[in-house]
């Protein structure tokens, strides 16, 4: 066996490698793109054997694409109601507390309405507490945000792996998801910031 970079021969005491200096696995790294039809994705089991299984193929990479955009989408949809609803929480000031009292009277900021509370109408002041830039822990919030942003990951990372093949059908198919993902989904994003 020949050592990188050197001339010599190294021994290697105890081990028989039989002559064989090829990678076991068949499929070595690839340091360049390259346009083979056959090319495995994810798994030896899922070679596309023909041009249609191809073409199948990137059109899947292509929706995969379009789902990790609208996947973006949802998770600012979500982002963006977890804080109006963090807004729009109401507390009320029970009339009895008269130093509270005075200083929602004061607050411009405050409305006044009737809570109903068994057959019971009072009026009452109601005013929005002073939003935090980081809110509290909420399971209604943060494990849906948690679970979608797990998703996330796992398509992006699906897609990764498709690029790393460094087959060019498969790369311009995640481009193409990409832009078409964007294309109908970019807008939404746009809305969702200025909420």
């Amino acid at each position: 066996m020949v050592a990188h970079g050197g001339d010599h021969d190294m021994a290697m005491d105890g081990m028989d490698m039989g002559g064989s200096t090829t990678t076991s696995s068949g499929h070595g790294m690839m340091s360049a793109f390259f346009t083979a039809t056959n090319t495995p994705l994810y798994s030896e089991s899922w070679t596309p054997s023909s041009a249609g299984a191809y073409a199948g193929t990137c059109i899947f990479l292509i929706l995969l694409a379009v789902v990790l955009r609208a996947l973006f989408t949802a998770k600012s949809y979500l982002e963006a109601r977890a804080i109006e609803t963090a807004l729009k929480r109401r507390y009320v000031v029970v009339a009895d507390q008269t130093s509270a009292a005075e200083k929602v009277a004061g607050d411009g900021s405050s409305t006044t309405g009737i809570l109903t509370t068994n057959g019971v109408q009072e009026n009452v002041r109601m005013l929005q507490a002073p939003t935090k830039h980081v809110q509290p822990f909420r399971f209604s919030v943060d494990l849906p945000r948690a679970g979608l942003m797990t998703v996330i990951a796992g398509v992006g990372y699906l897609l990764m792996l498709a690029v790393m093949t460094y087959n060019v059908g498969y790369f311009l198919s995640v481009l193409g998801g990409t832009l078409l993902g964007e294309l109908a989904f970019g807008r939404f994003n746009q809305g969702v910031m200025a909420m």
